[in-house]
């Protein structure tokens, strides 16, 4: 083939290739303007069987929200209907993967009120409770919602003890329970961040620390708890006025030989020891002066 030929060849092979994908692209186009064309008509359409299979076919190419502006037109159309338990299935569903896990949660819970026989049941059980898990704040933010996750999980666990979702649950609610203790840690401390600056009040701290090691007794901030509960308790016994003084001292030590006893290699030991010794001399002083 001659060079003239050869150019002449590749040139109609990228023209031939140019108008491929011009016909590709426009077919693509038609296709997703009919798509769209076809969305429209059953969503504006008064026949709720068009709205059902429209929606079904959306919810099963994953396309969530479309699907729910459908289902939300005929729920209450197809309340009673032998289609009515996969409609609200799929439509409880389709709020969770939206994520929007309020209306999801509320969803799931009526699913498995009005179904509780169905084989879907269990699985809305567990996401309508997965929903609330998902409301939960960070543990700096009020925690009501968390602990309404934590009641729901435990009310599913209840329900069904051998569930196939039971370690993932139990997985969610050592979670939440964690946000619940550093919560409730991080108060306690503040207490004595706010003495240190404020006031020499530091009995307040004392107390909820005291509140915290017996509501969370396993809690992996134990060791901390107990540093900072010392803390306090000695700088409220060194500052103190002299008639509480002895008492607050006595108190102190009290503390400090509890945290020493769990924690003798504590990553607090060297500071704690100082502030022993202090103890120690106060106390010494103080019964010398007496």
């Amino acid at each position: 083939m001659t060079t003239f030929n050869q150019a002449f060849h590749f040139k109609n092979i990228k023209k031939n290739n140019f108008w491929m994908k011009n016909i590709c692209y426009t077919l693509l186009i038609a296709l997703l303007f009919s798509s769209c064309s076809e969305y429209q008509k059953a969503l504006k359409s008064e026949d709720i069987a068009t709205k059902f299979k429209m929606g079904t076919e959306l919810f099963d190419a994953g396309k969530y929200s479309k699907a729910n502006k459908l289902f939300a037109q005929i729920a209450p159309q197809y309340r009673g209907k032998p289609q009515a338990e996969k409609l609200m299935y799929m439509y409880s569903t389709s709020f969770y993967k939206m994520k929007d896990y309020y209306l999801a949660g509320y969803q799931f819970e009526r699913f498995e009120d009005q179904y509780p026989k169905s084989e879907k049941a269990e699985e809305a059980g567990f996401l309508g409770a997965k929903s609330f898990y998902y409301l939960s704040p960070v543990y700096s933010k009020e925690q009501k919602e968390t602990v309404t996750a934590l009641e729901k999980l435990q009310l599913f666990i209840n329900k069904y003890p051998d569930s196939e979702y039971l370690p993932e649950a139990n997985k969610l609610i050592q979670e939440l329970d964690y946000k619940l203790e550093r919560k409730a840690f991080e108060i306690a401390k503040l207490y004595n961040e706010i003495a240190n600056f404020e006031s020499e009040d530091y009995e307040a701290s004392i107390k909820a620390f005291d509140n915290f090691l017996l509501e969370y007794p396993g809690t992996t901030f134990r060791e901390d708890a107990m540093y900072y509960r010392f803390d306090a308790a000695y700088k409220l016994g060194i500052n103190s006025i002299e008639r509480k003084r002895q008492d607050r001292l006595n108190t102190a030590l009290k503390y400090y030989n509890a945290f020493y006893k769990a924690y003798p290699e504590s990553q607090y030991t060297a500071e704690a020891s100082l502030m022993n010794t202090e103890l120690q001399t106060a106390i010494q002083n103080y019964t010398t002066k007496s």
